[in-house]
Formats: structure tokens, sequence, C-alpha cells
């Protein structure tokens, strides 16, 4: 009897979730998944199952880092609203290593590919996506009722607000932005929305 493949799997996500991340889900083909990931063929699909099963775990497993991210900021209730908010972006874009802020953001990366296409893989992507903006929603209300948001402006409105703008600098990060002109865009687009 063969004995079962041993393998950190979490290794095995994270390099492979970096592969997605890195060149998107149509270029990276199952011989680069297994390339990146040290398994073989055979484990692959024992253990994650197909290309799209694994693109999902691999979601997971960048949700866990979103998560881990906005637990340290937006869900720290010892800031204060616009605090936790601004906290959360330098979490998710400015205090990463400069390889993960130069790859962007694995779910907006692969809402602009041809994953777009793929229902079941959009709204994969778009439920994690969900899970950014209703902690963001949270901390607006949170603002609003101690009126610290511009007079006019709706939680949904600043929360799309905010929404595009980490969309937008995560972006521009892959096109080559530093740390410190992100940061200043984060910093204008706060800006423009509290009071």
């Amino acid at each position: 009897m063969a004995r079962p493949v041993e393998f950190d799997e979490s290794k095995v996500l994270t390099s492979a979730m970096e592969q997605f991340w890195r060149e998107g889900y149509e270029a990276s083909s199952v011989q680069k998944l297994l390339d990146c990931t040290g398994i073989n063929r055979g484990t692959l699909y024992n253990s994650f199952g197909d290309k799209n099963t694994l693109f999902k775990s691999c979601v997971d497993q960048y949700n866990r880092l979103v998560e881990k991210q906005i637990a340290n900021s937006l869900k720290n209730e010892k800031l204060q609203a616009w605090d936790a908010i601004k906290a959360y972006f330098d979490e998710a874009v400015i205090n990463v290593s400069n390889k993960r802020r130069s790859m962007g953001c694995l779910l907006a990366n692969s809402l602009c590919e041809s994953i777009n296409y793929d229902r079941d893989m959009k709204k994969v992507v778009r439920a994690s996506l969900a899970i950014i903006r209703k902690a963001l929603v949270l901390r607006l209300k949170e603002a609003q009722k101690k009126g610290k948001v511009k007079k006019g402006i709706s939680v949904e409105f600043a929360a799309d607000v905010l929404m595009n703008s980490l969309h937008g600098v995560r972006v521009n990060s892959r096109d080559g932005k530093n740390a410190k002109q992100l940061n200043e865009l984060i910093k204008h687009t706060i800006n423009s929305l509290k009071k």
C-alpha cells in the first residue's frame, strides 16, 4: 500500500495563491501551479480538486490574510472610526512587503481578468470583497453617528469611495507607485469623506 503524500497544506495554498495573484487565473497553468507548490499532479487533484477548486481554496487563504488585516484595524475597538479605516489601508497596502504590494490584490486582479466571465468564480471573488466593504460600513456608521462624515455623504457612498480607492491604490502599487505615493492617495480619499 502506497503511503499518502505528506505536505504542508498551508504552504502549498500560499504558493498557489501567490501564483494566481502574480499572474492571474488564466496564466496560471496547472504545470505552473505544480512547479510553484512542489506537489505532483496526482496530489494536486486528490488533495485540492481541479484548478477552479484550488483557486477557491486560494481565495479562502487570501481571505484569512484579509480577515487578519481587518481584525488589526477595522475591528480594533481601541481605534476611532477614521483611525481604524486608515489603519486598514496601512495594513492592506502600505505596510505589506514590497513583493506583495507590487502584486496588487488577488481579488481586484481576478475581477479584471477573464475570470469575470465565469459566474461562479465571480461570486467567490465578490463575496470576499464584500467582507472588506461590510467592515468599512460598520466603522463608517460609527463615524456618521459621531458627526464625523461630511454632510451629504451617505455611509454607502463613502464605502463605495473607499473600496474604489482600495482597488485604485492596489492597481497603482502594481504599476510601481511606492508606499509614500500610495499613502498620499489614501489620505486624500479619507480627507474627502471625513468631517
